[in-house]
């Protein structure tokens, strides 16, 4: 009965606690930090003991015997699945234990729990509401509940889930090795004292549990280990040396560890707080008896009698935790300081968030400038910039091919190379290299085999209906529907990997433009959905100079195609073989005169679509051309009158047109004529066919269609796309425009996180003030 009066209420332990009370003071400081950590998140080195054991190793039964009361913690243990933070706060006045669980996301605590014994089903209650919230089975977010008691010491314990071989039956499979992880993330930190519980009827080197302890404490130098259940295990010793061999743990321990050997109560039907506390002081006496008189020699009482028994663990454990109070403090307050500096920071991020999220203007000045930005790199790296690294930006041929940017050329057998294939380019660079690709592919472009039964069909198709020149009429529709059918794929792949290249632009452009406008970037730089919709419309914008390309590139080859312009490459081809070289200088000048033509009805076309044709007192009779400038005329003709003229049946005696129609009826008679070198086999209709297409295929490679590409691509970058893309993302109502930037009730989450950074910022400082007035105390 005096070891009970000494252990939990005797006079000798109130004049202990006065004594002593800058030890309460700084414990009552550090578990307050410790609430306010385990609220907000916090990591502070804060000494902590951490209880760890298997699932029946007593260790809930020495948490209540701790506490001086019993509330069942056994019971949910497995229920909790939590971490439990148990501080326990020594107070006389407080007869019966005042408990008090802390809200999941502050460091107040809710009002006291009456009685004791609903304790369990509170923090059962608290454990499954989390774990439904987080779609878990097992959290290491703990519990934290503060205890409040006459008979309990200043101490807190972390009590944890008790590891498991095997899930029960309901149970995840992978209930054993979750709660195995979490307790070894508990016992991590070097600032915690882990207290390891194993039952002494287990040896040593048979431990299930120890393993984990040494993974993270290898050298057991903050591990208290401590063998439950005592009394089970003395009843197999006899004589001293037994005893003492089991109580050294050599071998198996290191030197320096000394483990503690405890016993508990096993009466379970107890129900009074006070009859709880004087078994625990019984069962320590009975021990010490027990080895005392009924082992022969007894034992070493000098060496080992200090870590047998309850009471001895607790003043150790006391005593210890004090210790480390002490040598803490210092380094605590230091780092509350820092703690309070840093979490200030972010409440000022915060604010300067939530104000920039709600002012409109200051949004759309700086989405303004970096669309300006970005627009003016992009022009500049097609002009040519230097100051992007081609090495980080630039690709070769061979890496556009494999980023997808690149496919081969339709119809041209083997890859074509530019000569600087191997080169790492980007923008106007890259353009270039790729209009240079698109002229190779096309002159290696080869006129394919043409079936004979192909030009037997069409060559009586004209013989039938009557119509004269039909072997050359032959080759001239066979040269254009060969072209238009291989050249058309090219030139929409053309528009296609020019495209790609402008959108790879942006990414230079974009990242060049942060560096460049830092103060502007840095304000948008949080906004994902204004740089999605900054990149959306630059692809958008690209779409649609994608599609007019696509249209003046098909109008080029259909005026390349037509049956005017073939008519005239057939007379020039027909007169070709019989020219010296000043007529094939002029055969030359009229090929090139075509080509220019062909250039001009495209840029007429696309320029002006909806012209109409003109009436006959705007029209104006030529004198007779002469015969050198017969080509010219013909060209003209076909410009302003379309080619379908030459075939219409014009009135010759209306006024004013028949000089017209008379010339181009005789160009289109000379281009439709047989050559005299040519025969009506299948041989020369395929070779002048072939021929005409590769005066088409030249026409097409030249200049004509490079040119209506680099003006149709790039003149509209360099004029519009800052007015487009600001059009896009600026003209808009004030709630479409902050759409980009406040998602739907984000201001709402900003405020929360403000207010939440704000009650942190509080609680720091709360815990600092109080450090700084112990550290005045001590």
């Amino acid at each position: 009965m005096s070891q009970a009066a000494d252990l939990f209420d005797n006079t000798d332990s109130k004049v202990r606690y006065e004594a002593f009370r800058q030890v309460y003071l700084r414990y009552d400081a550090f578990s307050r930090l410790q609430a306010a950590a385990v609220a907000f998140g916090e990591s502070l080195p804060i000494p902590e003991l951490v209880a760890v054991g298997g699932q029946s190793d007593s260790k809930s039964s020495l948490v209540e015997a701790f506490l001086g009361f019993r509330f069942n913690v056994r019971e949910v243990e497995m229920g909790t699945r939590r971490p439990l933070v148990i501080q326990m706060v020594h107070d006389p006045t407080a007869q019966t234990p005042r408990c008090r669980l802390q809200d999941e996301d502050s460091d107040e605590y809710g009002p006291p729990i009456v009685p004791e014994t609903a304790v369990a089903e509170a923090i059962r209650e608290m454990t499954d509401k989390h774990l439904r919230q987080m779609g878990s089975t097992v959290s290491a977010k703990p519990i934290v509940m503060r205890a409040e008691y006459a008979f309990c010491p200043n101490l807190t314990i972390i009590d944890t889930p008790g590891f498991i071989l095997k899930a029960r039956k309901g149970e995840p499979e992978s209930m054993a090795d979750d709660i195995k992880n979490m307790v070894r993330a508990q016992i991590a930190a070097p600032h915690r004292l882990i207290l390891f519980l194993q039952q002494s009827s287990v040896e040593w080197c048979s431990s299930l549990w120890l393993h984990v302890i040494q993974e993270v404490d290898p050298n057991f130098m903050r591990t208290v280990v401590v063998a439950s259940k005592f009394d089970n295990r003395l009843k197999e010793f006899a004589e001293r040396w037994e005893v003492d061999r089991y109580l050294a743990a050599s071998g198996y321990l290191p030197a320096h560890v000394k483990p503690f050997f405890v016993a508990l109560p096993k009466d379970r039907t107890l129900t009074s707080s006070s009859e709880w506390r004087k078994q625990i002081q019984e069962v320590d006496a009975s021990v010490f008896a027990h080895m005392r008189s009924q082992i022969v020699g007894g034992f070493n009482e000098e060496r080992f009698g200090s870590h047998i028994g309850f009471g001895n663990l607790k003043r150790y454990l006391e005593d210890e935790l004090a210790r480390r109070y002490r040598d803490a403090a210092p380094a605590t307050l230091s780092l509350l300081q820092e703690r309070c500096e840093a979490v200030a920071g972010e409440l000022v991020a915060a604010d300067a968030q939530l104000q920039a999220a709600t002012d409109v203007a200051s949004l759309r000045r700086a989405a303004s400038q970096h669309v300006f930005a970005v627009s003016t790199h992009i022009a500049a790296l097609l002009q040519g910039a230097t100051d992007p690294d081609p090495a980080q930006h630039g690709l070769t041929t061979e890496e556009e091919r494999a980023a997808g940017h690149a496919p081969q050329w339709p119809g041209v057998a083997g890859p074509v190379h530019p000569v600087n294939a191997e080169l790492r380019l980007y923008g106007g660079a890259a353009f270039e290299r790729c209009l240079q690709e698109f002229q190779e592919a096309v002159q290696v472009l080869g006129f394919p085999t043409v079936a004979r039964d192909k030009v037997a069909n069409v060559l009586l198709a004209y013989k039938a209906r009557g119509q004269g020149g039909g072997s050359s009429k032959v080759a001239q529709d066979i040269a254009r529907h060969t072209a238009k059918e291989l050249l058309a794929p090219l030139l929409v792949t053309a528009c296609g990997r020019l495209a790609a290249v402008l959108r790879r632009a942006f990414d230079v452009a974009a990242e060049s433009s942060a560096l460049m406008n830092g103060a502007c970037h840095q304000t948008l730089r949080a906004y994902v959905a204004f740089h999605a919709g900054l990149r959306c419309a630059y692809q958008a914008f690209i779409g649609r100079l994608e599609q007019q390309c696509r249209q003046l590139v098909h109008h080029h080859l259909d005026a390349a195609t037509s049956e005017f312009a073939v008519g005239m490459l057939a007379e020039l081809e027909s007169t070709a073989g019989h020219e010296d070289a000043e007529g094939g200088s002029r055969a030359d000048d009229a090929q090139h005169q075509i080509e220019n033509a062909m250039r001009e009805v495209v840029m007429e076309d696309v320029a002006a679509p909806t012209r109409e044709p003109l009436r006959e007192s705007q029209m104006t009779v030529p004198e007779t051309p002469s015969p050198d400038l017969l080509a010219t005329a013909n060209k003209t003709i076909a410009r302003r009158h379309g080619l379908a003229l030459a075939g219409r049946n014009v009135d010759n005696d209306s006024p004013g047109r028949g000089r017209v129609t008379k010339l181009q009826r005789t160009a289109y008679a000379r281009a439709s004529a047989p050559s005299d070198a040519l025969t009506t086999s299948y041989s020369g209709i395929c070779s002048l066919a072939e021929r005409i297409f590769e005066r088409i295929r030249h026409s097409v490679a030249s200049q004509a269609v490079p040119g209506t590409l680099k003006a149709a691509f790039l003149e509209p970058i360099s004029s519009c796309l800052a007015a487009e893309l600001a059009l896009d993302l600026l003209a808009r109502t004030d709630d479409d425009f902050m759409s980009m930037f406040t998602a739907s009730g984000a201001v709402a989450v900003l405020e929360a996180k403000r207010d939440a950074l704000s009650r942190r910022v509080e609680g720091l400082i709360k815990c600092k003030n109080e450090f700084q007035e112990l550290a005045r105390c001590l």
